[in-house]
């Protein structure tokens, strides 16, 4: 049984002081049941995630009390992810038919900054300062352009692409387009990535409404098909955000297994793909993830980034919202975020940011501490 995505809502990321959490939850899930033409009462189950604004399943306090099953997911930066693959089983399962899937946070000014002891490891990794994840993605993608020859001028590209592209998006915080020279000046935070290159945690929410494909023109003229959901967690051997250590011998991460599963889960090969969003908690991020998700070999980037490949109008076009760069992340919303806008790109609705030659395949991917990785391919059902 194939699932489909039949509404979906968000609501703007950024600051937004008048509304908690929940409330731009809500806001989201409104709209997703607008958009899907049902209403609250016909949805049979609830998945949900939020690290910092309250448990998910408070939303029946401000949608309604209608006794349906609503389970909470906090997964890290995969919790949008795990939400949705939870609820895309449970429909597959032949248990449910219409469910809503919903992510939403509001985090405090400031860099992430976590308890060593909650992640099983000891008081000394914080004392080095490395729970501050802008330190080990500097340390990552330090190595990662020493192996692959990876310029200074390609991190900066891909934030000024990033500013680019949420400056077209009315639902990004940053909508303003930054050069690559004022990225590349801009102060250091962890060398060789400057303010600018870095993701800043924010609010916003998003929903889904997913049901069952052959039920899936009851609600929509523009269906969109999950085909495939994968999420994976890291093996030894793979050097990931909070490892206390590096193994002699490196094994792939988390990203590429998950990668891999959904590839041939949905029975399509990386050229296929249309449209992507990839997780960009800072510049080196997207470049790194661009080869690990099978989109090009490690140290083909340099040449994509430097041509404008990635870009809107490219042969591989990413993070077409300006992605967590210019978005914020607001940790519970960033993943379904990634596929909210892959839904518009595949029914043609994103406006100025709209990818051309009507694509049909899209991928979303995140990826989190503590090595954690979730993918989906998506399909515009004709």
């Amino acid at each position: 049984m194939d699932v489909a995505i039949v509404g979906i809502g968000i609501h703007p990321f950024g600051r937004t002081p008048e509304r908690s959490g929940l409330q731009q939850g809500s806001y989201a899930a409104r709209m997703a049941l607008k958009d899907a033409g049902v209403e609250w009462k016909d949805m049979q189950f609830g998945f949900g995630g939020s690290v910092s604004a309250g448990s998910a399943d408070a939303l029946v306090n401000e949608l309604g009390l209608t006794g349906l099953p609503f389970i909470n997911v906090n997964n890290g930066c995969a919790t949008g992810g795990s939400s949705l693959i939870s609820a895309y089983n449970a429909i597959k399962s032949g248990e449910y038919d219409i469910g809503m899937v919903a992510g939403f946070d509001k985090h405090d000014r400031g860099a992430f900054n976590a308890d060593p002891k909650q992640m099983g490891i000891g008081m000394w990794y914080g004392e080095t300062g490395l729970m501050m994840t802008t330190q080990f993605f500097a340390m990552k993608i330090q190595r990662y352009m020493s192996q692959y020859s990876i310029s200074r001028n390609s991190l900066a590209k891909v934030a000024e692409k990033a500013f680019k592209n949420g400056a077209k998006n009315p639902n990004a915080w940053r909508r303003e387009e930054i050069s690559a020279e004022e990225i590349t000046n801009a102060p250091m935070v962890s060398d060789p990535l400057t303010k600018f290159m870095f993701c800043a945690p924010g609010e916003g929410g998003i929903s889904l409404i997913l049901c069952r494909a052959d039920k899936a023109k009851q609600y929509t003229d523009k269906p969109i098909i999950l085909k495939g959901a994968a999420f994976r967690s890291r093996r030894y051997g793979s050097f990931e955000v909070f490892a206390p250590s590096q193994a002699l011998e490196q094994v792939d991460g988390p990203t590429v297994d998950a990668s891999k599963a959904a590839f041939a889960m949905a029975g399509v090969e990386p050229k296929d793909i249309d449209v992507l969003q990839l997780q960009d908690t800072e510049s080196g991020a997207e470049i790194m993830h661009m080869a690990e998700n099978g989109f090009c070999e490690h140290g083909e980037q340099e040449a994509l980034i430097q041509a404008g490949e990635t870009h809107i109008n490219g042969k591989l076009p990413i993070n077409t919202d300006g992605g967590c760069l210019a978005s914020g992340e607001p940790i519970g919303a960033t993943g379904l975020r990634q596929v909210y806008e892959t839904c518009l790109q595949l029914r043609g609705e994103a406006g100025d940011r709209q990818v051309p030659n009507d694509p049909k395949l899209g991928y979303t991917h995140v990826y989190g501490a503590p090595g954690i990785s979730a993918v989906t391919i998506l399909e515009r059902q004709d």
